[in-house]
């Protein structure tokens, strides 16, 4: 079985196939150029299940399923009249149960339908001032579908009286229209409303020709009830352009109107987000209650921090009940503060934020988040934001926290926090003095230095300096030997003046001298305490403390 295959057959192949390749045609999605005149010399030959296409009746072509679209103007003008009539009114019936996809079809087939008959039907040089066929009345009103291939719409003018087409506009605009036969259409509607403009009872029944109006028309209408926007709003009329909608909906507040409910759901959220911030704070906060789930996320931030209060306040009364609220709030929440936030994720209740919903917070309130206010926040959705850890906005929360509470606290592979501080131990400070014994220089004279280290005192912002100055004897010294004196240095408190001591001691050859303590004071200060040197030889110490 050729299966799928039969869908990419050469050309050539196909009138030269058993004739059964039809039904496997039928299953494929759509057939090139070359391949859809390949299987209209086929059904020329008469060679197939379905006979001549001149012997094709109503049955015939609805057998004939999705190739009846492949059909080209000769084989179908080929067709009995009468069986393309039936075959049209049939689309008909089944266009206003159709999906989009299934009405976009129809209107190919009707319009090719209207061509082969225009073809097969060759008329004399048409009047440009009367109908050419019976007029369209409500009795025949479906007759319409013959005027839709651009060659007829000068008929379908013509054929169409203006007080018909008003009387009948609904079930007018129930037909599959094509976009070329709403313009004549939507001609024949202004010209019966001329100089008193559409009345608003009517424009809700303008349907698809609504959509065909400029903004210049649209802010000319007289739109003052809910009812007539919400059904100007419709779907069922099609895509409306932004310009469009933001024109009908300021239309509608300059005359007074208020947006409800139903009405914002209709406008939906990409339409919602041009209002003007004006416009959005006319806004009732029930309005916003009733509304349902609206998507903001076009909005720009100030608007989205707009709405955001007006649902605020329109679920007030079930903020006692976070996982409610939640559901309700949610749809606005990226354009709460991060106080908010913070309340929401500590309010002892688990309300698994998903993270599109996170995603979309303000990144300037998701900065002010803590580790723990996040976590609480997703509850089981947190493994989830490490598949987004390269979001701008992750990236940024991230490189505020601490590594350490990251890992601690979410576990779930974060990196790029701030790294702990990393502190080292102080040791003890020493400071050192140096004791150098001088001694005139003569051939036997002896210089000793002693070195004494005391323990640093407090630190200050003032310098203090302490001199310890042991005065020699008189008499030089000799070639004998001169033993040095070990001198003890005192600890001196550190004060914010910078003082300097001068005690002065006896030095002898055989003992130690320790120097006397001197208490400082605030204030500069120099104390020299002299004492008398005995008649043998001393040195002369300085001791310099730091």
């Amino acid at each position: 079985s050729l299966g799928a295959l039969v869908c990419d057959l050469e050309p050539d192949t196909i009138p030269a196939s058993h004739p059964n390749i039809l039904e496997m045609l039928k299953l494929c999605p759509a057939l090139a150029g070359a391949q859809q005149d390949a299987l209209n010399a086929l059904l020329l030959s008469g060679d197939t299940a379905y006979g001549d296409p001149s012997s094709w009746d109503l049955q015939t072509l609805q057998d004939l399923g999705p190739l009846v679209l492949a059909l080209n103007q000769t084989t179908l003008s080929l067709v009995a009249e009468a069986a393309r009539e039936d075959f049209r009114r049939s689309i008909a019936a089944a266009y206003i149960s159709q999906g989009h996809s299934q009405r976009e079809k129809s209107l190919i087939l009707l319009r090719a339908l209207a061509a082969a008959s225009a073809a097969s039907q060759p008329r004399l040089k048409r009047s440009t001032d009367r109908c050419q066929s019976e007029p369209i009345t409500a009795s025949n009103i479906d007759d319409i579908i013959f005027y839709l291939s651009p060659d007829m719409f000068d008929q379908l003018d013509l054929c169409l009286s203006n007080d018909v087409l008003i009387e009948n506009l609904e079930a007018v605009l129930a037909l599959p229209i094509t976009s070329g036969a709403s313009r004549v259409l939507k001609k024949k509607v202004d010209e019966f409303f001329q100089g008193s403009g559409i009345p608003e009872e009517q424009l809700r029944h303008l349907g698809t020709l609504s959509r065909l109006y400029t903004e210049q028309e649209i802010s000319q209408w007289q739109v003052t009830s809910s009812d007539t926007l919400s059904a100007l709003l419709s779907g069922s009329g099609g895509q409306w352009n932004d310009s469009q909608v933001q024109e009908l909906l300021s239309r509608y507040l300059t005359l007074g109107g208020s947006l409800t409910g139903p009405l914002l759901q209709e406008i939906r959220g990409k339409h919602l987000c041009n209002l003007q911030e004006e416009q959005i704070q006319q806004i009732p906060a029930a309005a916003i209650g009733t509304a349902g789930q609206l998507n903001i996320s076009s909005c720009s931030q100030s608007k989205k921090e707009q709405l955001y209060r007006k649902a605020r306040e329109a679920f007030a009364s079930l903020a006692s009940t976070p996982g409610p609220y939640y559901c309700q709030i949610r749809p606005y929440l990226g354009g709460a503060p991060a106080e908010d936030l913070k309340d929401l994720a500590n309010a002892g209740v688990a309300i698994n934020m998903d993270l599109g919903t996170f995603l979309a917070l303000n990144p300037e309130e998701l900065q002010k988040l803590s580790v723990t206010d996040v976590k609480h926040l997703l509850g089981e959705n947190l493994p989830e934001l490490k598949e987004h850890e390269h979001e701008p906005s992750v990236v940024s929360w991230v490189q505020l926290q601490s590594q350490q509470e990251l890992d601690c606290v979410l576990g779930i592979g974060l990196q790029g926090g701030r790294p702990e501080p990393t502190g080292t131990a102080s040791p003890a400070a020493t400071s050192t003095a140096t004791v150098t014994t001088p001694v005139p220089t003569t051939p036997a004279s002896v210089t000793s230095m002693t070195t004494v280290t005391t323990p640093a005192g407090p630190t200050t912002l003032a310098s203090v300096s302490s001199m310890a100055t042991v005065p020699t004897s008189p008499n030089p010294a000799t070639s004998g030997n001169v033993t040095p004196v070990s001198t003890t240095v005192p600890t001196l408190p550190t004060t914010l003046a910078s003082v300097t001591t001068l005690p002065t001691v006896p030095s002898t050859s055989a003992s130690a001298t320790t120097l006397p303590t001197v208490p400082i004071t605030s204030a500069s200060v120099t104390s020299m305490t002299t004492v008398p040197s005995p008649p043998h030889p001393s040195a002369s110490v300085n001791v310099p403390t730091t």
